[in-house]
């Protein structure tokens, strides 16, 4: 018997410890249930009762330097339907259609949908909003949502760039900084039934919860230095009746954009009604040939070298040279010119034969030392690096037009870049749009300071070819159009032929022209660069270019108030030399029509290159210019019928 016993006491207690583990477990399960996994459990519930409709995030703002908002997020209304609590389904789809501009057809199949909620037009006019919201239509609703606004327009459109419905950015420094602008997502909460429709809102505009702003940006862009490039480049492009054009503003001093104006421009708060090709920012993704630009940085890198000095002389060829099988052409048949005469008159076989001096590697190097042939690093997407190639692969003729401007190509924003070095006394500065970026509490979480890339140039020789570029701008240099009262004004011309993609040569009518320079010279404080896209008529950057610079120039300066540098006097009317387009020039096809009804020459002798010009531009014939002074010689003769087809030309020459 006392094995049985032994046996069953057993069994209680094994039974017993079965039960307490049992309840063991059973209270580990309700303490996690109820204590430890809550949360988890918690919004495993609110998923079965619950529908969460997400909203677009709030972006930050993005500012000018002088905290001028030029893009934000504004409140608007988004329109939504509950079709289970319509009753008037033809009635209510007759005025969203005709309030909303919308589709009959596709409200009518929102609204008799067995969906609990449907949007129906997000983020609507405030105009379209007060029309719903006073006739209190039965199962429509509204949300608060945040909508992207510019506020200027079309002012800095392509810096900015534009965002889509999400609202991801989707140009411009919306793209580039999307991450950093973009805020917290916000949503929607709906309870539902067990059958998990929505059980909708009731009669309330439904409320938004979470979400927070994004950071905000502060640019280097400067509104009213902005306006002023864009107004002017406008007017610039419009009278030139160019295909586009370009302007680009930097502080010398710090690399910081000042303006980056852009034509054709459009209005990002409308922006599908435009073209793509106007959304992009040409400054730092079109790539161009810089002509005669480029001939103070290759006279800057020979006078490092010790290789030429200001006044030495070079023999010009009396207009003709051949190098490497091919003839380069200068505009007037100088003999001998000083270096500095060379960047005045923009001298091409002037230019080709310090380039010879300089040879192949160097005059490479000192390219890309400049920031040519590589970008730039500007906080803006899509930037190309333009093309320099490499010193093995340039023969004699290469050299020779590359020292000229021609067989590389460059944007915007690096010459600019470059002529900023030798403006600030040879010092490469870091190219900057963004100064800052601030969170919504008014905390800066990234600051951009001013940086310097390298050294370019000695200060000694970087004045010394700012001088050479204040002559360009003398009444008897290539621009003297870019003179602006009160101010010494270091500048260059250039005029380029662009590249016919077809036949793969330089194209007969197609041309760039350009101007790029800074003052005052003497401690500048503004690089402007104007580029002008196939211009008509007249196209030599000294007559299309300059004029914009200067007008740019006057009015940042009276906003800046810097004062003058010199006594302010009345303008005197010069005598413009032009600047050789390309290595074969060749003439200009002038009338449309023959017999009585062709143009009659005007007579010429006697008058200014200016005078020359404006008869140009009143009667509308393109003359060809020759030399500089008063015109001595004209083809053809006064009064006589002008040919289709024949060359018109007249020459200058200095007063005896």
């Amino acid at each position: 018997m006392k094995h049985p016993e032994r046996w069953r006491h057993w069994r209680i207690k094994l039974v017993g410890f079965g039960f307490v583990l049992a309840f063991g477990l059973i209270g580990y399960r309700a303490l996690s249930l109820q204590v430890l996994d809550h949360e988890l459990f918690e919004k495993r519930a609110q998923r079965q009762y619950q529908r969460i409709v997400q909203l677009p995030r709030q972006r930050g703002t993005i500012y000018d330097r002088n905290g001028q908002e030029l893009a934000l997020s504004t409140a608007v209304d988004s329109v939504y339907v509950e079709p289970h609590r319509i009753e008037d389904v033809d009635g209510t789809v007759q005025t969203l259609a005709k309030t909303l501009s919308l589709s009959k057809r596709s409200l009518q199949k929102k609204l008799c949908s067995d969906r609990r909620f449907s949007w129906v037009k997000r983020q609507v006019s405030p105009r379209e909003s007060e029309i719903l919201r006073a006739l209190k239509l039965k199962g429509v609703g509204f949300i608060k949502e945040h909508r992207r606004y510019y506020p200027n327009s079309q002012l800095g459109a392509q810096i900015v760039g534009f965002t889509g419905l999400d609202p991801k950015g989707l140009e411009g420094l919306e793209m580039h900084y999307d991450s950093l602008l973009l805020g917290e997502r916000g949503f929607l909460v709906m309870e539902k039934d067990g059958k998990g429709k929505s059980l909708g809102f009731g009669d309330q505009d439904a409320s938004v919860q979470g979400g927070s702003p994004g950071h905000s940006l502060w640019l280097t862009l400067d509104k009213q230095l902005q306006y002023i490039a864009e107004k002017e480049l406008a007017v610039g492009v419009r009278k030139a009746k160019a295909k586009a054009g370009t302007v680009v503003v930097l502080d010398p001093n710090t690399g910081e954009v000042l303006a980056m104006a852009n034509q054709p421009d459009y209005n990002p708060n409308a922006f599908r009604r435009s073209r793509p090709s106007h959304w992009r920012n040409r400054a730092v993704c079109d790539a161009f040939e810089p002509g005669s630009t480029l001939k103070p940085f290759l006279v800057a890198a020979a006078l490092s070298e010790g290789l030429v000095s200001p006044q030495q002389t070079i023999d010009c060829e009396n207009g003709v040279y051949r190098v490497g099988g091919r003839t380069v052409h200068d505009h007037h048949r100088y003999k001998r010119l000083s270096v500095a005469d060379i960047i005045k008159v923009s001298s091409n076989i002037g230019s080709a034969k310090i380039g010879k001096k300089l040879e192949r590697q160097r005059y490479y190097r000192y390219l890309r030392d400049f920031g040519f042939g590589s970008r730039t690093g500007i906080d803006f997407p899509g930037e190309v690096s333009g093309v320099v190639r490499h010193p093995d692969q340039w023969f004699e003729a290469d050299l020779a037009a590359i020292s000229f401007g021609q067989g590389m190509t460059l944007t915007a924003l690096q010459l600019a870049r470059a002529t900023a070095a030798i403006a600030n006394g040879g010092l490469l500065m870091e190219a900057d749009l963004v100064q800052r970026v601030i969170d919504y509490q008014g905390d800066t979480v990234e600051k951009h300071k001013p940086d310097t890339v390298r050294r370019v140039l000695p200060a000694a020789v970087a004045n010394q070819v700012r001088d050479m570029m204040v002559q360009v701008v003398s009444e008897d240099g290539t621009g003297p159009l870019a003179q602006v009262p009160g101010f010494s004004v270091a500048g260059k011309t250039g005029t380029a032929q662009k590249v016919d993609p077809v036949t793969g040569g330089y194209s007969a009518d197609k041309r760039v022209s350009s101007f790029v320079g800074f003052l005052p010279a003497e401690a500048p404080r503004l690089v402007i660069l104007v580029v002008v896209d196939e211009p008509k008529g007249q196209t030599y950057g000294g007559l299309v270019a300059a004029p914009v610079f200067a007008r740019i120039a006057e009015q940042s300066l009276r906003y800046l108030q810097v004062s003058p540098t010199r006594p302010v006097e009345q303008p005197v009317l010069p005598d413009i030399v032009f600047e050789e387009e390309a290595p074969l020039a060749l003439p200009p096809v002038v009338g449309n029509s023959e017999g009585d009804n062709a143009p009659s020459m005007p007579n010429c002798i006697g008058m200014s290159s200016r005078q020359v010009l404006q008869t140009m531009e009143r009667i509308g014939l393109n003359i060809k210019l020759k030399g500089s002074g008063r015109v001595v010689e004209q083809f053809p003769s006064a009064h006589r019928a002008i040919q289709y087809g024949s060359e018109v030309w007249v020459r200058l020459a200095p007063p005896a």
